[in-house]
């Protein structure tokens, strides 16, 4: 038995259930703010990782800045209580219950998919976005870094279309490739700075072209096409982080003060917990 591994990720279900019980405490103490961001903040999250979306919020507020606005679009499944909660952390947090308007003369296929599949709704906002000037979309499962002071500097890189997270291999629907070459330079959905819309005519067309029902991550292989289609450029790879390979180690590998942020996804996901617990100012 890998004895480090199964201490990390008990030491991390033990912090995420001490983290929950005292959820109210935590929003009542408020995060340092270091600077004001030119930007909007987007998440998409749910019920099931409320705490996450806390810790990420108050994280980003520490170490990013306060941006401009930060919305929460709600999956639906937020309770009143909970969306009174995420409200109360900062001035400019709110939760957006209502999901943004898809584009019109979709078939119904695709506007299904955007509509009601749990990552088209995902991908339905990523199209919405930027709203009003820079904007950052991030997951509910993403923890912010002293690093990230460096998102202030990025929100002015205004002669690029988009900066996304590089993933650290292809994780998305074959399917909707037509060549192998379009797997290079994955592109990963949880983390994205957009500075203009893009043009989403060839994720769409290869939705169209999908034989069978959309996958988990069908939405991250349309926005990764999508991307190089438009000339967006790839994060540092070594201060914004999608790494896999401290999985069955005890230590978090890439947890420190030069870290921007890095993507907890599910098999790393308890240690945004014992990165978290190791954090005093959170």
């Amino acid at each position: 038995m890998n004895v480090a591994y199964h201490s990390a990720r008990l030491e991390g279900k033990i912090v995420r259930t001490l983290y929950c019980a005292a959820l109210g405490l935590v929003v009542r103490y408020r995060a340092r703010i270091v600077r004001e961001l030119p930007l909007d903040v987007f998440a998409y999250s749910g019920e099931n990782t409320l705490p996450e979306q806390v810790a990420s919020i108050r994280s980003f507020l520490a170490h990013a800045g306060r941006p401009k606005q930060f919305t929460v679009v709600s999956d639906g499944s937020y309770t009143a209580a909970s969306i009174e909660l995420l409200e109360n952390i900062d001035c400019c947090v709110r939760v957006k219950k209502t999901p943004p308007i898809l584009p019109s003369g979709l078939p119904d296929t695709i506007q299904s998919y955007l509509r009601d599949h749990p990552t088209g709704k995902q991908l339905a906002l990523l199209m919405s976005l930027p709203t009003n000037g820079p904007t950052l979309y991030t997951d509910s499962d993403v923890l912010f870094f002293p690093g990230a002071r460096e998102l202030a500097n990025l929100s002015e890189s205004a002669a690029v279309p988009a900066f996304y997270l590089a993933d650290y291999r292809f994780s998305g629907d074959e399917r909707l490739l037509l060549d192998p070459a379009e797997k290079l330079n994955p592109t990963n959905t949880g983390f994205i700075l957009l500075f203009r819309k893009l043009d989403w005519s060839l994720g769409l067309e290869r939705l169209r072209m999908l034989s069978g029902p959309p996958n988990f991550f069908t939405n991250q292989t349309v926005t990764h096409l999508c991307m190089h289609a438009n000339n967006g450029l790839a994060l540092d790879p070594g201060k914004f982080v999608l790494q896999l390979d401290d999985q069955f180690i005890y230590r978090d590998r890439y947890a420190g003060h030069s870290l921007a942020m890095r993507h907890y996804v599910n098999p790393v996901r308890h240690k945004f917990w014992t990165a978290l617990a190791r954090r005093s100012s959170q």
